[in-house]
Parts: C-alpha cells; structure tokens; sequence
C-alpha cells in the first residue's frame, strides 16, 4: 500500500514517529510535509499536497497531522473523492475506515501521543470499508457511499476539487 504524509509544525514530531513507524512495517510512504520543525509547511499547504496524491489514486490512503488534525481534514474535504476523517481513538480510526470509507487519516500533534497515534494508523490501515458490519448494514453503507458521490457532483461541479 502507498501512504501520502504530511504534517505541518505543529504535526512534525508526530508525523516522524508514524513515518518511521509505516517505514519499519515495510510500507511504501513519501513525506510531501514538514521535514524540518525550523522549516515548516503551513497546513493549508501541505494538505492539498497529499489529497490531491489520494483523489489522483496514486496513493491509496494518506495521512496528516497538524495541531488539532482539524485544519487538514478541512483543506483536504475541499477535493473531491477526498473522506478526510479527524480522529482522537483507535475505535474511530478503525470506524472512520469502516463505516465512512475515509481515505485520509487526520490527527493532531498536540493531542496525540505517539504510542496511541501508531495504533490509530495501524487501525487505520488496516480496517476495510464495512469490515464487521452486520450484512445489512454494509448494503445500507455501500448505497451512501453511492449517494455521498452523487453530491459531490453538485458541490465540486466539473472542477474535480482541482
């Protein structure tokens, strides 16, 4: 699986850990963020980065990490086919995957500390759309995803979220 990450200041030590994390598991990660917390990439920059490397299907899922997680997953819900999911548990990084179908993990570097933020990515990469549900339930989930696609051509038009 190829993994976009970014993080901005507030993120980079976070962002770090989770890297080198996804890096010794062996999968396949590019940094497009922060590389330096003396130099850092504001969020409302790093984030379009990485959604536009998920919504492209480049990178299968990203990941990124500001302050709070807010302001990233704001900036990269403005792409369409983007389900950036702000999450403070490894039970919602697990159900942001598989009830919303997120493909962008968000998480905040004030927030999270860093044993629980690789367990959140681990949950994360490693939960599937309706993985667990009840069979009804993955009908029921499937169809909204259908329609959450069918309003996202009236809110992004023909700009794609580009």
């Amino acid at each position: 699986m190829r993994i976009a990450i970014g993080s901005d200041k507030s993120g980079f030590y976070l962002k770090e850990a989770i890297l080198k994390h996804l890096l010794e598991k062996g999968y396949e990660v590019d940094d497009f963020g922060t590389k330096s917390f003396e130099n850092g990439i504001p969020y409302f920059e790093v984030a379009p980065v990485v959604a536009k490397k998920v919504q492209s299907g480049e990178y299968e899922r990203g990941i990124l990490i500001c302050g709070t997680g807010m302001g990233m997953a704001v900036v990269a819900n403005k792409y369409k086919g983007v389900y950036a999911a702000v999450v403070e548990s490894v039970y919602a990084a697990a159900k942001c995957r598989a009830i919303n179908n997120a493909n962008i993990l968000t998480m905040g570097g004030w927030m999270i500390a860093d044993i629980m933020a690789l367990e959140m990515v681990d949950a994360f990469l490693n939960t599937e759309f309706t993985h667990g549900l009840e069979e009804w339930r993955q009908v029921f989930l499937k169809n909204a995803c259908k329609k959450v696609a069918e309003s996202e051509n009236g809110t992004f038009g023909n700009l794609g979220g580009v």
